[in-house]
């Protein structure tokens, strides 16, 4: 088992990934350093190595399936993970990696928003859908996180072997923040310098269409770990629509005798009846919830088995 292993998924970062992982052995020379290279067209994988990295492929392509398979792959006390495109300074490594061995935090956050990130980035709507991440997550899940989809972020070993893999793209730092919170597992800010790529150094993200997709894992990842919350919200609704629309007609009723208006009675019925499935869905997911939160516990304490015999 490693110390500390820095892992650094990569597509296409030949400009960038030399100064990475020197910088990396610089400040840790105790780490080793390893290179995902998901399907990259120019010479990532051949500088990496002459680096003094250690240099892996993942065919599938996308961040998440990189993730898994490091995760999978390397057994190591502390995961420093950092995106190959020098924007994260590897000056934070250290102090980084100290939280996760001496301290037992379970995910140290590098926090770019709280310093240079809205000076550095070029992007606005990039800064605006981070803020925006930022601020669902903490309101949905009651956290205090500041930086949800940061790309450098140091993990314990329990954590790196514990969290399942669902995202395929760039949206997996999301997933990672939502199962850590989740999970109750120990998590600290650490702020740390951003700056932006260097000139010639071209990003893999739409703003667009990423960010729809991290919207879509949000709201995916809140059905999963809130589900008496979301179907409860649902059956609120539904029940106060049935009762605002019945009132009136009820209301007919005590002054005529008569239910003149059937059509609607017939839709408060539904109405009312939709939002009582909801709720009853929410409650039986909820218990499935809570069982599964206990298993997890138990395969907690699997992990701290296997890593002892390690």
């Amino acid at each position: 088992m490693d110390r500390i292993a820095i892992l650094v998924p990569c597509y296409n970062e030949a400009q960038t990934i030399e100064k990475v992982v020197t910088d990396w052995k610089t400040v840790l020379p105790e780490a080793v350093v390893y290179v995902y290279d998901n399907n990259s067209t120019d010479d990532t994988a051949v500088i990496a190595r002459a680096a003094g990295a250690v240099v892996r492929s993942e065919p599938q392509q996308g961040k998440g399936n990189v993730v898994r398979s490091m995760f999978q792959d390397i057994d190591a006390e502390c995961y420093i993970m950092v995106d190959g495109d020098d924007t994260y300074p590897a000056d934070a490594g250290p102090a980084m990696a100290a939280e996760v061995l001496d301290h037992k935090i379970d995910m140290v956050i590098g926090d770019r928003l709280s310093s240079t990130y809205f000076t550095e980035n070029k992007r606005p709507f990039h800064g605006f859908g981070n803020s925006l991440v930022r601020f669902s997550i903490n309101n949905m899940f009651h956290s205090d996180v500041r930086d949800v989809m940061t790309g450098l972020r140091a993990m314990s070993y329990r954590f790196a072997k514990s969290f399942p893999v669902v995202s395929q793209g760039f949206e997996i730092e999301t997933e990672m923040t939502i199962h850590a919170i989740d999970k109750n597992m120990a998590l600290k800010n650490q702020i740390i310098d951003y700056r932006d790529r260097p000139e010639g150094s071209e990003s893999k993200l739409n703003t667009v269409s990423d960010g729809l997709k991290v919207l879509r894992t949000i709201l995916r990842l809140y059905v999963d770990y809130k589900p008496f919350q979301f179907f409860g919200i649902i059956a609120l609704i539904l029940i106060a629509l049935a009762v605002g629309f019945f009132i009136p007609v009820f209301s007919d009723y005590l002054h005529t005798g008569l239910v003149e208006r059937f059509p609607t009675l017939i839709v408060c019925g539904f109405s009312a009846i939709s939002g009582i499935i909801s709720l009853f869905t929410g409650l039986i997911l909820s218990t499935l919830k809570n069982r599964e939160r206990r298993e997890f516990e138990f395969r907690l304490q699997s992990i701290a088995q296997w890593k002892a015999a390690k």
